[in-house]
């Protein structure tokens, strides 16, 4: 299985979007500045993931994801995520 996840950072409230197929450890590593993409902005907490079989369906949901469509897909999808905060 393959993972497509949204995580936020608990200090910047940053979002960072990526796929794995070991969502837990790609958390961890996340946290302990294992990304260059993400380190200084951490630590960071899950808060969106979706589920695929095959990872090139993973990987393509990630670059629409990270589109502009994406992004405003993701903010309709976490508006009471948003709005609670």
């Amino acid at each position: 299985m393959f993972y497509v996840y949204l995580i936020e950072s608990e200090t910047s409230n940053k979002w960072y979007i990526g796929y794995s197929s070991d969502l837990h450890a790609r958390l961890k590593k996340h946290n302990q500045n294992g990304n260059t993409s993400t380190s200084n902005r951490g630590p960071w907490k899950q808060i969106y993931y979706e589920v695929y079989l095959l990872k090139e369906d993973a990987m393509g949901r990630e670059r629409f994801l990270k589109s502009g469509s994406g992004w405003r897909f993701l903010k309709k999808q976490m508006r009471y995520y948003l709005e609670s905060k």
